[in-house]
């Protein structure tokens, strides 16, 4: 049977015999969808790549100030600003004496809708992690809580090794890489992930008969009713 890339696909049969389907995370709507499916997805995912490469570049620059050249922020942004500010004097001083076009500067520099859909997109996100994560904790689904334990435990490691801006910046290129990475072999991981899944499961449902439900309990006493 032919199947398309990017739908659900059908995983292998589990311990009941039975056939499922299963996505990254349990998701149904397409990665671009996931990510809000406006420029902040486009973004991401390389679609605009203009703008992409121009936001890597950037935060590239910036980590290399920081951490390697060791620049200071208010040094940096004064230097900035000075060098901004003499390039703009300069060019307007030349085009009034050889006629030039002089710069133009936009009234507006900083859309206030591009700010608003990256806060919504990240508080979607970040609202549905928590509230998943919570809801696992709680025995809701086992296998993403303790995946979320190991991630965890990992990026404390990570921490103990690495500054808060290296940290940053790593999550940035995360960011700009891994859903790109993920949307381009999709199914691939997909698979892997429902493979991944169901061992965690069934390794779970294992422990649970061969340990826990060998614990003794005590018998149950009904609670008379007056």
């Amino acid at each position: 049977m032919h199947r398309k890339p990017g739908l659900v696909y059908s995983s292998d049969s589990d311990d009941n015999g039975e056939i499922r389907s299963a996505k990254l995370f349990g998701r149904e709507r397409p990665i671009h969808h996931v990510l809000g499916g406006g420029k902040v997805a486009d973004v991401l995912l390389w679609r605009n790549r203009n703008v992409s490469a121009a936001l890597l570049i950037a935060m590239t620059v910036i980590w290399f100030l920081f951490e390697v050249a060791e620049y200071n922020f208010m040094t940096l942004f004064c230097h900035i600003s000075i060098s901004t500010l003499m390039v703009i004097f300069i060019w307007r001083t030349t085009a009034e004496i050889f006629g030039f076009r002089p710069p133009m500067i936009p009234q507006m520099i900083l859309h206030e809708n591009t700010f608003k859909q990256v806060a919504s997109t990240v508080h979607k996100r970040l609202n549905h992690f928590i509230s998943r994560v919570l809801d696992s904790a709680s025995g809701g689904d086992f296998p993403f809580f303790f995946l979320t334990i190991i991630c965890l435990y990992i990026l404390s490691l990570i921490g103990t090794y690495f500054s808060s801006l290296n940290l940053l910046y790593l999550g940035f290129i995360c960011l700009e890489t891994l859903p790109f990475l993920y949307e381009r072999f999709e199914e691939d991981v997909d698979r892997l992930a429902g493979k991944i899944s169901r061992e965690i499961k069934r390794s779970y449902r294992k422990f649970v008969s061969q340990f826990l439900n060998q614990i003794p309990r005590g018998p149950v006493k009904d609670k008379k009713i007056r």
